[in-house]
């Protein structure tokens, strides 16, 4: 059974109906929600793989919806609508959609789409081996070296240290990352993340206290460059 599994955030039953039947039998895992509030609290407590999210929504407008999604969410999604013009195409790709599909639309074409974006996930995984001056980091071994000798990082430090190097040079909040790693219980614990990051540096950098790498942005939060 192919183990991705979509969350489906829709209000018509009926389109929720078509698409469970078809994504089952592809082999997708599928999980449902009626209304915006039901599919952000869904997502937050089991992040899915890949997420089809209408924007028509009673309680929420979808573009709201993507954007909260987006400040931790980083898997794809793509957005079902009956809107078609190019405005609200082009916004919801601006807010951070992988992917936009027009209602009504053939089921063929919805699944080539997920697929190519659930490709795309293994596609980013697959480009492991980066090397940075005197780092080398595998990302699929999750294996850090420094001049040739290998750095043991704990799961967190690590899972941590991927995310922040997967978006060079991007700045990520800290409740980005904090939900990221920890999860939504965890947005306000910025004391957290500062002893975490700090561990980081200790291991990585020649100068913990004048990082070359992992620079922090103040008040905002951190990234990683390659200088």
């Amino acid at each position: 059974m192919n183990k991705a599994e979509i969350l489906l955030i829709d209000d018509e039953p009926q389109i929720r109906k078509l698409l469970h039947i078809t994504l089952a039998s592809n082999m997708f895992l599928i999980k449902e929600a009626g209304s915006a509030k039901e599919g952000l609290i869904m997502a937050e407590n089991h992040p899915p793989t890949l997420i089809l999210l209408d924007l028509g929504l009673p309680d929420e407008s979808g573009h709201s919806v993507l954007k909260k999604l987006r400040q931790w969410y980083t898997n794809p999604i793509i957005i079902l609508s009956v809107q078609k013009n190019e405005e609200e195409i082009i916004k919801a790709l601006d807010n951070g959609a992988n992917d936009y599909l027009s209602k009504p639309f053939r089921t063929g074409e919805l699944l080539a789409r997920i697929r190519s974006a659930i490709r795309s996930i293994h596609k980013d995984e697959s480009e492991s081996l980066l090397q940075y001056h005197d780092l080398q980091i595998d990302l699929i071994s999750r294996t850090v070296k420094k001049n040739g000798e290998l750095i043991r990082f704990t799961v967190t430090e690590y899972s941590l240290l991927a995310l922040l190097i997967k978006n060079e040079g991007k700045v990520l909040t800290h409740q980005y990352l904090l939900r990221a790693i920890w999860g939504p219980g965890y947005i306000n614990q910025t004391q957290y993340l500062r002893v975490f990051i700090a561990q980081i540096r200790k291991k990585l950098e020649d100068d913990p206290n004048h990082p070359e790498f992992l620079l922090t942005e103040s008040g905002v939060g951190y990234r990683f460059i390659n200088q």
